[in-house]
């Protein structure tokens, strides 16, 4: 079990409870009323930690290695999802997953990024950072979505766009932009979540929709809290501090109005219950798709590039 410091004290409880139903008798009611009331401290002692998460204890919630991933939640919520692949340019990015899959009856054009569970998986992915073929693929399967009528449905887990050298080569900065400016105009209903890490450009090259929803122990930032310390303070020691300073959290992005809305969590995290927090997310994109579908194209596009350009303060 991957457990974060701010879990253990819950797991030890745990630990002790399930000694305590190992070794109780049936017909000992004292013990049983023991067990019960050791059972709703536990349930307190979860409500008390996870809903008065830190800055950085979501960051850290955003990153469990149990946490459910792009493809989870597509084969979770879809009957019949067919992947496509490549750019038809460079390559096949597997940072960047997408395809056509059915909720209830209605098509929709899945894409995000993928990370990997274990070491191989994760060279694989690149840790869920996208090269310019990943955004050109993206934006690829987006067309064809609008081609055909299909509502887009994107997810966003990534630390950052790939920074290394050939990337830049390629044309990175040039990938990233060209989506943001053609999913403004896209005319199908575009919906993105946040199910984990959402940094940078790298998140922003799929997150430009007519709703934009985070899971509630996700974040969404220019720049991660490690490198914020690295650059502010020249130490990764502060990251912490530069967690809440920078205001990342579902709450923060909502109350700043730099998303649409939240989506409620299992208690403990989203690992901790797959199946319902699938349901959930596939409950909200049926909702939000069902209000976009009553607006005409030209309503959907003028509503989505009024809201962004909405954002921020400007002072002269």
């Amino acid at each position: 079990m991957n457990l974060l410091d701010f879990e253990k004290p819950i797991a030890e409880l745990e630990s002790k409870l399930n000694d305590m139903k190992q070794l109780a008798d049936g017909s000992d009611s004292t013990v049983q009323q023991a067990i019960l009331a050791l059972e709703n401290k536990i349930i307190d002692l979860k409500k008390e930690t996870f809903e008065n998460l830190t800055g950085w204890q979501r960051v850290q919630l955003s990153r469990h290695p149990d946490r459910p991933y792009t493809l989870d939640y597509i084969y979770e919520i879809t009957t019949d999802f067919i992947e496509l692949f490549g750019d038809r340019n460079v390559a096949d990015d597997k940072a960047m997953v997408g395809g056509l899959g059915s909720v209830d009856g209605q098509t929709f054009m899945f894409i995000g990024q993928q990370k990997g569970r274990n070491t191989k998986q994760r060279q694989m992915r690149n840790f869920g950072m996208a090269n310019p073929e990943g955004y050109r693929k993206a934006l690829r399967l987006m067309k064809m979505a609008e081609k055909f009528n299909k509502p887009i449905v994107t997810f966003i887990d990534t630390p950052g766009a790939f920074p290394g050298l050939e990337a830049e080569e390629r044309g990175q900065g040039e990938a990233i932009a060209r989506n943001l400016k053609e999913m403004f105009m896209l005319k199908v209903p575009v919906i993105c979540i946040i199910i984990g890490e959402g940094a940078s450009g790298g998140a922003l090259g799929i997150a430009i929709g007519d709703r934009v929803l985070m899971l509630e122990n996700t974040w969404y930032s220019v720049i991660s809290p490690e490198s914020c310390s690295s650059i502010l303070w020249r130490s990764w020691e502060y990251k912490e501090q530069a967690a809440e300073v920078l205001k990342l959290t579902a709450k923060d992005m909502l109350q700043n109005k730099l998303i649409d809305g939240i989506i409620k969590e299992p208690l403990g995290g989203a690992h901790t219950d797959v199946k319902t927090m699938a349901a959930e997310v596939k409950k909200v994109i049926l909702e939000n798709f069902a209000e976009l579908s009553k607006l005409s194209d030209e309503e959907r596009i003028d509503q989505r590039i009024n809201k962004f350009c909405a954002m921020g303060v400007v002072k002269e």
